[in-house]
């Protein structure tokens, strides 16, 4: 029943054991006392010291420490120095150790009916007073070691200051009020008590004239009368009473009561706390014996030997769900746990689990037993046991899921008392609770003021419960292990016994049975009196086996038959389905669900029902490597180093994704009892929204949620690790794990498909409401009368899910200091507490801030957490606005819900936003923000504007999401300081001109507030124009257009999309003022686009031509036919004649000039270099400007080339070689730059080598016409001349477009081209003759024509 939780061998056997009850830590000591402090949860060791010798790093580290606080070599020998001698207890002690021990105590003694007032109300923390330190306590037989785990500072208390007896035992005393310093009990070896105050680490007190021999154990317990006790027992048998209250002065204390318990001496002594009674003891001798004794009348109860001829060594009161017979475990020196029935009964012992089945086989030496010399119960998570062996730490699991057997009933409206059925032994009883102490209970404590300046409901002041237990008439026949449900109407409640197998189902108006059977699972629908079970066949009969045959072949047979039989029951079981009717009978439904033969191991109820099946368990190749690869490995490696973890599930960190989680899982509809969707991984449970709008799966790491309607959608999981059992509450889901409480906020959110269904849904009961008319009225239905139309936009903006969590509860005790804070040196600390006192006193005031009207206003985002009661626990729900949750035990607790930071939350959840922006104001203003965006995440961001203390950027936000259009166009102005740019000033008087430098200095503040939001300022027009609020967009875009006037101010992109709403907008005089400035700015592209869109041609050539882009212009211009063509064609020439002719001033090398040489066109005579002709660029179809050589031909060769490839681009150039793909125009090789200029269209390379140098462009070459090419114009077509070879030319020039309105190209001899040669837009492509190591720098440009993308 247990599982191996984690393991670390050592070599020593381990004798003595400790855990700390909030922290994953075990402190050990083992034979040559050796103690460390091992982190079970990571397994790592913390802390490791030599307490029964001399440990030399403490020693080292006390010198140290003594030199930097400047004192001298100290007189005497250090108390570190002093030999320890053997470990005799080890313990943690902090403030978490503290309050769960007085917790514990208080608890037990509250159980009692004769128990006082006090006891029964809620229990108040006691006053922090370790400051945030964590003790590890070491008790040796010569000296007690207080090691602070925080500081790594330590203390010594050597048994000279002590009477100089040997110390044996201890236990901490708690002390009730703040100023009182932490108390240490020490147990001597002459039957002396002595008390030890930890501040000033002096005796205080002695406790003597009971014990004859030396004292082996201490206890403190609180009695039902509410009296604190302290318990010892001695080697002399006694068991002595002492009073622990600290009313008594410093002075020898006497016993209150002696006892005889044991012949030869108390080993041990355990307070257990009993459901209904006042708690117990139970101590354990060397007589080999067990005694249960009774706290009031201190009579003996019960004494029993567990184990025949061995004493036990340990023993640890217990109460889990999963073994409710069970009470007590105790440990001997044998491998096993063992476990006591409920010891005033049958007091049966019997083996909970043998430890060497837990650990590996490999671990244990093939001649060496296994044996346990020490035993602890976690005493928050009773799923958790540690025990000390001889070959190491084990920490063992039970079974962590099970869960106590109560099932709260649903609480009708209006009513305050709530109730829940449990079951105790054979009896159903029922348990009402409800709060006390609540003027307003729809609130709880709504968080009014008390005179010390708390808030009241906040988690410093807990809220009282009041619950009364009463029998119900009805026996159950069963005392196992139960699972109670309770049906979705509340009118019947179902036992299920699953080791028996058999459930009963009760009617609870009359505690009447229904319907009953065999059967180990049962699953309610979430919408009807409806449940699966599984059926089972008689369950097998364990073999009984006669006395002689213990051998252990015999003890296999049997086990495998049972094995077989089981297996055999199980594959017979069916999933039936029935239904509860009114008249209160049982009828089956459906006789078998599901058509898969493998064996039914879970059923989950819910809106649908979930049903599990075992799959075959393969061995994966990655487990298997991992066995193997621990087989392989050296025992030493072990130690401490913690590399166990492979053992910790079934290999869960070896396997792959894939095979890590089966797919065994199948949802089945209640109504057709037919598959719904695929096979899903088996989840640990379910839980399902009352309303079935959302769902829970729990797996062993995570939580995942998902909606249902208005179809199923993943909405996302939550890292919540071994989470046991949870409940919706509208849009909240409340989880329980082994150490916390958390709360789940969920919103689905809005997709895509939530619309597309919405739409869906409205068009089908549109043709339902029609289809209806044509059968009441016939075809006259459908005539409709058409009226005028008001189009109501409704912008529905999508929301992505939200998935919050909060931390409610915890065990953790909130530190009173950080200790990295406010820890100054120890010896002022210990001698002064009273400052520190002040300082917590005033942090504990300032949680709560005034505000106005005395209204108590918090100041944490969220409450500090509250403390989760101990063990496995049953969420109820929230009733009267707390958390009701029941334990063990049978106790119902309440968790406050009252924070300001959490109400708003619920009460947004809810779906009553206005409530949560009311509650906002008990919130402190800084955490509005985050309350805003968690509104926002749920749907509420109308209401979440109401906020008072939300950013202007998250109001921005809100207010566009609400479509409050005029709000955001507020918040805009103010964050970009912009409110008075743009107005509009019919001229200026003598007042303005005088204030011009202050206006200057506003005006750049301002353009740089609206370059910060310009996003935001499109995006607020773009709205505008959706809802046709046309004010709004325009004052954003005279703010935008006045940034856009500033140079280097707006993004190209920012610019192109400022034209075009300007010119939706109608506004052409601000429009046109854009285009100077950006002229101005020299920014041709972007005034050119603006000028486009405005559609003034003149001003846009402008654009091109103020800006330098002379290309574009002459495109433009040939384009649109303007007159100044031929002005731009000369302009532009004369600009490329300058940059060919422009020689380079740096020094040349002397393989650069060389290569110059072969590149430039050799000139044979002086004379020829005069005549070297003009650079003469045009767009096709225009004659040359100097018209001295015109040879006209028919431009055969040309057309021919278009016909073959209308598809392909014509170049002016030879093939490229490799270069850069992304080159929009490719580099021509060296040797056919020069040429390549004059060469027609169709030649190849050898060809366009021959052509005549010297041609201008414009007039073609002695063979052929010159054509203009078309490629396709690219928006970024640069020069390829960064990225080309060093010795290539830089031959090519951006692509240069025609608009698409221009004529069709034309050669030069006037002869039409075919329509194939003409594409949409037509490029010259142009090849100046350049040396090689010149660059072009001609910019590049974006088309005119083009769509503006």
């Amino acid at each position: 029943m247990l599982r191996l939780r984690a393991f670390r061998a050592t070599n020593e056997k381990i004798v003595k054991i400790a855990v700390h009850p909030t922290h994953p830590w075990l402190v050990t000591a083992d034979a040559s006392d050796h103690v460390s402090v091992w982190n079970w949860e990571h397994r790592q060791v913390i802390y490791e010291l030599k307490a029964g010798g001399v440990d030399q790093r403490r020693l080292v580290g006390a010198k140290l420490e003594k030199l930097a606080e400047g004192e001298s070599e100290p007189k005497g020998k250090p108390t570190e120095a002093i030999r320890g001698g053997s470990v005799k207890q080890v313990s943690f002690f902090d403030d978490d150790v503290r309050f769960w021990q007085l917790w514990r105590n208080r608890s037990a003694a509250a159980e009692a009916p004769s128990a006082v007032n006090q006891l029964t109300s809620a229990f108040a923390s006691p006053a922090p007073s370790t400051k945030g330190r964590h003790f590890l306590v070491i008790c040796c037989e010569n000296k007690a070691i207080f090691l602070d785990l925080v500081t790594m500072r330590g203390r010594d208390v050597p048994k000279q200051e002590l009477d100089n007896k040997s110390l044996l035992c201890m236990e901490f005393l708690s002390r009730s009020s703040a100023g009182d310093s932490p108390l240490v009990a020490f147990g001597g070896s002459d039957g002396v008590i002595r008390v030890l105050s930890m501040m000033t680490w002096k005796p205080v007190r002695r406790y003597t004239g009971g014990h004859k021999g030396s004292i082996s154990c201490l206890m403190t317990f609180m009695a039902s009368s509410g009296e604190a006790l302290l318990v010892s027992g001695a080697s002399d048998g006694l068991l002595i009473l002492w009073s622990a209250d600290h009313g008594h002065d410093s002075r020898e204390l006497v016993p209150k009561l002696s006892l005889k318990a044991h012949d030869g001496g108390v080993v041990a002594v355990e307070l257990s706390r009993v459901i209904g009674g006042a708690p117990q003891l139970i101590t354990i001798g060397a007589d080999k014996t067990l005694a249960i004794w009774d706290t009031i009348s201190f009579k003996e109860l019960r004494r029993i030997k567990p184990v025949p001829r061995l004493a036990c060594h340990s023993v640890a009161s217990w109460c889990h769900p999963r073994a409710p017979n069970l009470d007590i475990l105790t440990c001997v020196k044998d491998s096993y746990i063992w476990a006591i029935e409920h010891p005033t009964y049958s007091a049966l012992t019997r083996p909970l689990c043998d430890l060497s089945s837990l650990v590996p086989p490999q671990i244990v030496a093939p001649n060496k037993k296994l044996r346990v010399y020490c035993m602890v119960a976690h005493p928050l998570q009773p799923h958790l046991v540690a025990t000390g062996t001889n070959i190491g730490i084990i920490v063992s699991e039970f079974d962590a899921k099970s869960l106590p057997p109560v099932v709260p009933l649903p609480t009708p409206a209006g009513n305050r008392e709530h109730s829940a059925i449990y079951i105790v032994e054979r009896e159903l009883k029922l348990l009402n609770f409800h709060l006390s102490n609540t003027a307003n209970q729809s609130l709880g404590n709504n968080g009014s003021l008390s005179e010390t300046g708390k808030l009241k409901g906040d988690s410093l002041e807990q809220l009282h419960v009041k619950q009364i237990k009463k029998h119900i008439s009805t026996p159950v026949p069963h005392d196992s292990y139960s699972v109670l449900s309770v049906s979705s109407s509340g009118k019947y409640l179902a036992i299920v016994w699953p080791d028996i197998p058999y459930f009963s189902i009760y009617k609870v108006s009359d505690w009447s049975i229904v319907d009953s059977g065999s059967a180990r699972l049962l699953a309610w629908d979430t919408c009807c009196d409806r449940f699966a079970i599984l059926e089972s066949a008689v369950p097998p009969r364990m073999p009984i086996l006669p006395k002689g045959s213990s051998s252990r072949k015999a003890k296999e047979a049997a086990a495998a038959a049972a094995q077989a039989a089981a297996a055999a029951s199980a594959a017979s079981a069916n999933v039936q389905v029935r239904i509860l009717l009114d008249d209160g009978t049982s009828n089956i439904l459906m006789r078998s669900i599901g058509s898969r033969s493998e064996p039914v191991i879970c059923l989950h109820g819910g809106a649908l029902l979930g049903v599990a099946y075992r799959t075959s368990r393969r061995v994966s190749p990655g487990a298997a490597t991992a066995i193997s690869t621990i087989q392989s490995m050296p025992l030493s490696g072990f130690g401490s180093s913690g590399s166990f973890a492979t053992f910790d599930d079934g290999f869960s960190s070896q396997r792959s994704s894939a095979e890590a989680v089966p797919q065994n899982f199948q949802l089945f509809s209640w109504e057709t009892f037919q598959p719904v969707g695929g096979l899903l991984p088996q989840p640990e449970w379910t839980a399902w929204d009352q309303t079935v709008e959302y769902c829970a799966f729990a797996y062993q790491h995570y939580i995942v949620i998902s909606c249902l309607r208005p179809q199923y959608r993943y909405l996302g999981d939550v890292a919540i690790a071994y989470a046991t059992g949870a409940v919706w509450q509208r849009r909240q889901l409340f989880v329980a794990t082994p150490t916390t409480i958390e709360c789940v906020f969920v919103d689905a959110g809005v997709a895509p498909i939530d619309i597309e269904t919405r739409k869906m849904k409205e068009e089908m009961k549109l043709k339902e409401a029609q289809a209806r008319a044509v059968a009441e009225h016939g075809d006259l239905a459908l005539i409709s009368v058409e009226g005028p139309q008001t189009a109501t936009q409704e912008r529905i903006t999508l929301r992505p899910p939200m998935l919050q969590v909060v931390r409610i509860a915890s065990f953790q005790h909130a530190p009173s200091v950080p200790p990295f804070l406010s820890l100054p040196k120890q010896s002022k600390v210990d001698g002064d507490d009273s400052t520190m006192l002040k300082e917590m006193e005033e942090r504990r005031v300032n949680e709560i801030a005034v505000g106005g009207g005395g209204v108590a206003v918090a100041v944490t985002r969220f409450p500090t957490e509250q403390k989760r009661p101990v063990g496995p626990l049953i969420v109820v729900g929230v009733r009267d606005g707390v958390l009701w949750l029941i334990d063990r035990y049978m106790t119902a607790h309440a968790l406050s819900l009252s924070h300001p930071g959490i109400r708003c939350r619920c009460l947004a959840a809810y779906g009553d936003a206005v409530s949560a922006v009311k509650w906002a104001s008990r919130l402190g203003r800084e955490h509005h923000d985050d309350l805003a965006q968690f509104m926002l995440g749920m749907g509420y961001a109308t209401e979440a504007l109401h906020l008072p203390g939300i950013s202007k950027r998250l109001e921005f936000d809100l207010a566009m999401k609400s479509n409050d259009l005029k709000r955001a166009l507020h918040c805009l102005l103010t964050m970009s300081n912009s409110r008075d740019i743009g107005q509009d000033n019919p001229g200026l008087d003598l007042n303005d001109i005088l204030n011009l430098t202050a206006k200057k200095e506003n005006l750049v503040e301002a353009v740089q507030g609206i370059v910060k939001f310009a996003k935001e300022f499109l995006d607020l027009i773009d709205a505008a124009d959706a809802t046709a609020q046309v004010d709004i967009a325009r004052e954003a875009l005279k703010r935008l257009a006045t940034a856009g006037s500033v140079k280097g101010a707006l993004q190209g992109h920012e610019l192109r999309g400022l034209a075009l709403r300007l010119a939706n907008h109608g506004e052409l005089t601000r429009l046109n003022g854009l285009v100077n400035n950006l002229i101005s700015l020299g920014l041709g592209r972007e005034a050119a686009f603006s000028a486009a869109v405005l559609g003034d041609n003149a001003l846009m050539e402008k654009a091109w031509q103020d800006t330098g882009m002379l290309a574009e212009a002459v495109l433009h211009a040939h384009a649109h036919g303007r007159p100044t063509l031929k002005n731009l064609v000369e302009a532009w020439n004369k600009v490329l004649q300058k940059e060919a002719e422009h020689t380079p001033s740096g020094k040349t090398d002397a393989t650069a000039a060389f290569l110059a040489s072969l590149e430039e066109p050799k000139l044979s005579s002086l004379s020829e270099a005069g005549k070297k002709p003009p650079i003469e660029i045009l767009p096709p179809g225009m004659s040359a400007l100097s018209a001295s050589i015109t040879i006209k031909k028919k431009p055969a060769p040309a057309t021919q080339t278009s016909q073959q490839q209308p598809g392909k681009p014509l170049a002016l150039e030879a093939p490229p070689p490799s270069g850069p793909a992304e080159a929009p125009t490719a580099a021509v090789p060296p040797s056919a730059s020069a040429a390549a200029a004059g060469a027609p269209t169709g030649t190849s390379p050898s060809d366009a080598l021959a052509a005549t140098p010297g041609t201008s462009i414009g007039a073609p070459s002695p063979g052929a016409p010159a054509v203009g090419a078309s490629p396709p114009p690219s928006e970024a077509s640069e020069p390829a001349s960064e990225d080309k070879a060093p010795n290539s030319s830089t031959g090519s020039e951006p692509d240069m477009t025609a608009s698409a309105g221009s004529k069709p190209v034309t050669s030069t001899s006037d002869t039409p081209a075919p329509d194939s040669t003409v594409a949409d837009k037509q490029v010259a492509e142009v090849l100046p003759v350049i040396p090689d190591n010149q660059e072009t720098s001609v910019p590049t440009t974006l088309p005119t024509s083009d769509p503006f993308a």
